[in-house]
C-alpha cells in the first residue's frame, strides 16, 4: 500500500470543494508502441477515494497477440506475455476498476486512447467519462518542475520510483504524487483540469488482424494496418515565410512541428494550427519554422535536430498564445 505522506503545503483543507470528483482511478498502461494500432501489454489501476486515499490496486499482463515492441523499455518479452490473458479476458475486471471514477494518468490522453481502442476492439465501452492529466494539474499548481516527466513529479513530492516503466510501480508512484497535488488544489480552490473521455466506438466493427509471426519476434504477432487511417489534412495553401522570430507573431504558411507530451490532445493542437493557416510538419528539417515542446531538454530526434538547425522552440502554453494572433500570409 502507499505511504500515508503528510505534506504541510498540501494539507487537507477544512472545506473540501463540492465540485471535486468522488473517486479516482490512477492508471498506467505499458504498450507495444505509440501508434494507433499498438496494443496494451500490461495495465495497473490504483483506486482512490475523493481525497486521494488508496482503496485498492490491481495489475495484469495482457497478451497483445503481436510482438511486444520495445522490450528494452518495459522488459516484457513474448515469452512472458505468451500465457497472459487477452484484453477481452480482463476487460470486465478493468472496467469495474474504472467505473464511476475519473481516470488519472500522466499524459492521460495517451493512456485513455490506448484503453479506448482496446475496448473498441473488444466491442465494449470503457465506463470512463472524464480524465485528469497530472501534467496539466502540475501546470495549474505551478509546481517548480524542471520538466514534465513522471520522475520529476515524483521527486518533487519525495516519492521513490522502484521500477520505472513497470505499470504497477508507475501507477503507485503517480498515486502517491497525485494525492498531495489534489490536496494542494483543494486548499487553493483550484479548478481541476478535467477532460471529457469519448468512447472510440467507430472502431468496434473493425476486426482484429493477425498476420503471421514475425521473424525474430519470439512468437509475437504483428498487427495489420491501423485501427484508424492517419488523418489527411489539406495541404497548406500558403508559402513558407521562414522561421518564427521571438517577439513577432506567427505567419500563415509557417511549418510547425510538435515533440513530446502535451496537455492538450495532439490532434486538437494540430487542428488548431491547420485552421490558423500553418503547415503541420511530421518531421523537423532546416525549413521548419518552429518546434513546440514542453521538454526542450529531452533527447528526442526533433529536439536534437532543432538544436542542430537553430530552429526556434516554444512550449505549448506559448504556442497557444501565438495561435490567437497569426498574421496573414504575404499577398
Amino acid at each position: 500500500m502507499l505511504e500515508d505522506r503528510t505534506i504541510a503545503a498540501a494539507s487537507s483543507p477544512t472545506v473540501w470543494p463540492a465540485a471535486y470528483p468522488r473517486g479516482y482511478a490512477v492508471v498506467d498502461v505499458e504498450t507495444t508502441g505509440l501508434a494507433r494500432d499498438d496494443r496494451i501489454i500490461s495495465a495497473a489501476v490504483y483506486r482512490l477515494d475523493a481525497r486521494g486515499a488508496v482503496e485498492d490496486h490491481w495489475y495484469t499482463l495482457v497478451n497483445p497477440e503481436r510482438d511486444p515492441g520495445p522490450v528494452w523499455i518495459h522488459g516484457l518479452t513474448s515469452d512472458v506475455l505468451e500465457g497472459a490473458p487477452l484484453f477481452g479476458d480482463v476487460a470486465e475486471e478493468f472496467a469495474a476498476r474504472l467505473d464511476g471514477r475519473v481516470l488519472v494518468a500522466h499524459n492521460a490522453v495517451f493512456d485513455w486512447q490506448m484503453i479506448a481502442r482496446e475496448y473498441a476492439r473488444a466491442r465494449r465501452e470503457a465506463p470512463v467519462r472524464q480524465r485528469l492529466c497530472t501534467i496539466a494539474l502540475a501546470k495549474e499548481l505551478a509546481l517548480p518542475l524542471p520538466n514534465h516527466k513522471l520522475e520529476s513529479l515524483a521527486a518533487h513530492f519525495g516519492v521513490v520510483q522502484r521500477r520505472a516503466h513497470h505499470a504497477l510501480d508507475d501507477a503507485r508512484v503517480l498515486a502517491e504524487a497525485f494525492r498531495p497535488s489534489l490536496h494542494a488544489a483543494a486548499a487553493g480552490s483550484v479548478r481541476l483540469p478535467l477532460q471529457e473521455c469519448r468512447p472510440l466506438t467507430e472502431w468496434a466493427d473493425r476486426p482484429a488482424a493477425r498476420i503471421g509471426r514475425q521473424a525474430g519476434s519470439g512468437g509475437g504477432y504483428r498487427a495489420a494496418g491501423s485501427w484508424r487511417p492517419a488523418r489527411k489534412r489539406p495541404a497548406c495553401p500558403y508559402p513558407n515565410p521562414g522561421r518564427y522570430e521571438v517577439g513577432k507573431p506567427l505567419k500563415q504558411g509557417m511549418r510547425v512541428a510538435f515533440s513530446g507530451d502535451t496537455s492538450t490532445e495532439r490532434e486538437l493542437l494540430e487542428d488548431r494550427a491547420t485552421e490558423a493557416g500553418l503547415h503541420v510538419a511530421t518531421s523537423l528539417s532546416r525549413l521548419t519554422s518552429l518546434l513546440v515542446t514542453n521538454d526542450p531538454d529531452s533527447g528526442t530526434s526533433k529536439v536534437v535536430k532543432a538544436r542542430q538547425f537553430g530552429t526556434p522552440v516554444v512550449d505549448e502554453a506559448a504556442f497557444g498564445q501565438l495561435l490567437r494572433d497569426v498574421a496573414p500570409a504575404d499577398s
